[in-house]
């Protein structure tokens, strides 16, 4: 059997094993491993488990991933969601659509903290679906809006999404972090455009909420301007060249530590928490670069990326259209599953075709990010919008995606400017 043929074997299995629901970082781990067993040899095989994922975890540069979820639970637990909403709606609520505005405002802000689309779904719904329901917004916009806001968690920094890219693909956190803060903002302002248009044309869908004074506005900011400040120095010291990646993500846990502590929301029990939260998620993540490491070893020793990236390189078609080829591949995969397995299965097969193309990395690892997470509000499995169904079963799940389908604009327009302008992705770099 050739090593061609191994590969696709090992691909179907890792699609029958997801089928039979194993998690993926299981189903990657027993394929990659058997894999290596079959086309090398057991010893091979072992020596992939006791060197290379020794030599990976005890890296220093590991520690970055559960340093900036602590950082994230921490800012969570001590209630910033809270004040982040209630200022972005003192500032923006008087507007028609504004409570709408007012969720993605306030997702952008908690994203900027969190990095993950389905905690940020999650803790917008929760606080934002009953007020905009009170002040009789349009459910199917209402729905729409937070799943939509929710998957602005893995586009601004620090993203997970990000961290994982840069250790599969050896690229550097600190710049893809940068890369992604103009995308970032640019994504934000082209929902609030797209809800701003929306309730123009139809003001029943938000109506204006009632006006607040200037001074109402300033004292709203006091709850926000500690979080908005670590979160400026945290990603601010990493684009100067103050602090490292890694150093970075103490610095921001600590400053998450000692502003809920003076704020005094630091209790026993959240702290606990929040401490609980980071090591569940830190887990998930480290499984899956586990399962990635051992399964693209697999990959790389049967040569399939490169036979892909050749093959795509011998094509007389533009190198463009192979692009958009496989980013709607990225695109099905986000819709299908969560973004971050997908992108930890797709990268090793894909990445190198694409560099082979004649792209940048930082750019391409940016637009992946960008295409998965429009995945998450696309039918027919979209993450975010099932995160919503669980907070509100009573709105029907056509009526979400249909809510989300507004934005799904917004990232086609954005991908396709940086897709003609690349240079925007590098411009802070």
């Amino acid at each position: 059997m050739s090593l061609f043929t191994m590969a696709i074997v090992g691909l179907v299995l890792l699609l029958v094993l997801m089928l039979l629901r194993m998690p993926i970082s299981f189903a990657m781990f027993l394929v990659g491993f058997l894999g290596l067993m079959v086309v090398v040899s057991p010893t091979a095989a072992f020596n992939v488990l006791s060197a290379d994922l020794w030599n990976q975890f005890s890296s220093y540069s590991m520690s970055v991933i559960p340093l900036y979820i602590l950082m994230g639970e921490i800012v969570f637990r001590s209630g910033v969601t809270e004040s982040l909403f209630r200022a972005a709606y003192k500032w923006v609520g008087q507007f028609r659509g504004g409570m709408a505005s007012t969720v993605i405002l306030a997702s952008s802000g908690f994203a900027a903290i969190c990095g993950s689309n389905s905690a940020t779904a999650a803790t917008m719904g929760t606080m934002a679906l009953p007020e905009l329901k009170k002040y009789r917004y349009d459910e199917t916009l209402s729905a729409g809006v937070v799943a939509a806001g929710g998957t602005l968690g893995v586009v601004i920094p620090p993203s997970t999404l990000l961290l994982v890219i840069a250790l599969q693909t050896e690229q550097s956190v600190r710049q893809l972090f940068v890369s992604s803060i103009i995308p970032g903002v640019m994504l934000t302002m082209t929902f609030l455009a797209i809800v701003f248009y929306l309730c123009m044309r139809n003001p029943e869908l938000g109506p204006a909420g009632p006006r607040t004074t200037f001074s109402d506005k300033l004292r709203s900011l006091t709850g926000v301007i500690p979080t908005l400040a670590l979160f400026v120095f945290v990603i601010g010291g990493l684009f100067r060249g103050w602090f490292t990646p890694t150093e970075s993500g103490a610095f921001g846990a600590f400053g998450a530590l000692v502003i809920a502590a003076v704020m005094r929301k630091l209790t026993f029990e959240n702290l606990k928490t929040a401490i609980s939260g980071t090591l569940k998620s830190s887990t998930m993540v480290i499984t899956l670069i586990i399962g990635a490491m051992v399964f693209g070893r697999f990959l790389t020793i049967t040569r399939l990326p490169y036979d892909i990236a050749a093959w795509a390189g011998s094509l007389d078609i533009a190198p463009v259209l192979i692009l958009s080829a496989i980013l709607m591949i990225f695109l099905i995969g986000g819709a299908l599953m969560d973004a971050l397995g997908f992108l930890i299965i797709a990268i090793p097969i894909f990445f190198p075709t694409v560099i082979g193309l004649g792209y940048d990395p930082v750019w391409f690892a940016i637009v992946l990010c960008l295409v998965t997470s429009a995945g998450a509000i696309t039918p027919p499995v979209g993450v975010s919008v099932f995160v919503v169904k669980g907070l509100s079963p009573e709105i029907p799940i056509m009526s979400i995606f249909k809510g989300a389908g507004y934005f799904v604009a917004a990232y086609a327009v954005i991908t396709v400017l940086l897709v003609a302008f690349p240079k925007i992705v590098n411009f802070m770099l």
